[in-house]
């Protein structure tokens, strides 16, 4: 298995770097000036508009969703915003290599140390952030420093997209692109081997994020963050946002503990959100000591599914949101 797995990386590796060589290192960015020797630079489309940055990046400084990103592509990074909510899903190595790096920001936009990103000498700063939370940010600041890419998602299951935008500007968009192979065949492996137990049933899926001191539990539709990788798996979630709003809210809303019946009495069957060990956050555990849940008739049928690392942001990442999800769904196959 070892060695299977050996081999499989190895030639996404080399699908990844045949592709890199095959020409522009993303369908938005232009080279110039030399893209192949030290010094170049090329024009990158960025949330903030085209922007010239080095070809080849040697002092970068990431903040939000590029972190992760940066660090399991190995970039050049000299500095990091704060990202704990990433920090379950690091490797070991990558999480030692997190501890060690400066933390020139906070969790928040806000949160940015110009000072401290300044004093790291960078040549490229990424900003991982969506567009709407730039305008907590002096972007002016920020562009006398070094060139500033500013790459967000609108809508979570962009991480996708996003990811790579900020690998192919800090010039490790081979490393994503093997990640990507190697994560793509998992979750076809996945998709195949639970096809015959996953078709015709909908889902619905319970998030992290609900409120407790209002009352409320947040039901996510598809393309959130907890249903986007069991979508690739071949989970099929049902049904939209009945007042859809910017950004997540298009994907996710937050209904009363009251209207459980409402709003999952449809599925099939129900995902829902734990913690890394497998603890139930109190946000979702709020919804399921409800008496209404134990009549939904998902629950009734003992289709509820635990997934854990719903907060992956990476393919590295999302490597662990597919194990999780398949030692979920094994059950099913028993039925």
């Amino acid at each position: 298995m070892l060695a299977h797995r050996s081999a499989a990386l190895a030639g996404a590796l080399a699908l990844a770097l045949a592709l890199t060589a095959c020409g522009s290192s993303s369908d938005d960015a232009d080279t110039a000036g030399g893209s192949g020797e030290k010094g170049g630079t090329r024009v990158f489309t960025a949330d903030n508009g085209k922007v010239t940055i080095p070809a080849r990046p040697e002092r970068v400084v990431a903040t939000g969703y590029a972190v992760p990103a940066l660090i399991e592509g190995d970039a050049p990074l000299v500095g990091i915003s704060s990202w704990q909510r990433g920090e379950p899903l690091l490797s070991d190595e990558d999480l030692a290599t997190y501890k060690k790096l400066t933390k020139v920001a906070g969790e928040s936009a806000a949160e940015t140390n110009y000072e401290a990103i300044a004093e790291a000498e960078p040549d490229l700063i990424v900003l991982g952030v969506p567009t709407p939370v730039l305008g907590d940010i002096d972007m002016d600041r920020l562009k006398s420093i070094a060139p500033v890419v500013a790459v967000g998602p609108t809508v979570p299951s962009q991480w996708r997209e996003v990811s790579r935008k900020h690998a192919d500007a800090a010039g490790v968009l081979a490393s994503h692109e093997a990640d990507k192979a190697a994560y793509e065949a998992k979750a076809a492996e996945l998709r195949k081997k639970y096809q015959g137990v996953l078709s015709g049933l909908e889902f619905g899926h319970i998030g992290a994020y609900g409120d407790t001191s209002k009352g409320t539990f947040q039901r996510e539709f598809g393309g959130s963050w907890g249903t986007s990788v069991a979508q690739d798996v071949g989970a099929a979630y049902y049904g939209k946002v009945k007042k859809a709003g910017p950004g997540s809210q298009s994907v996710s809303e937050y209904p009363s503990v009251e209207e459980l019946s409402d709003s999952l009495g449809e599925a099939d069957a129900i995902t829902y959100s734990v913690n890394p060990d497998g603890s139930v956050p109190e946000s979702v555990k709020y919804a399921m000591e409800s008496k209404l849940w134990k009549n939904l008739p998902a629950v009734k049928e003992g289709r509820t599914f635990p997934i854990a690392y719903t907060e992956a942001a990476t393919y590295q990442d999302a490597m662990k949101t597919l194990d999780a999800i398949d030692t979920s769904f094994a059950p099913l196959l028993d039925r």
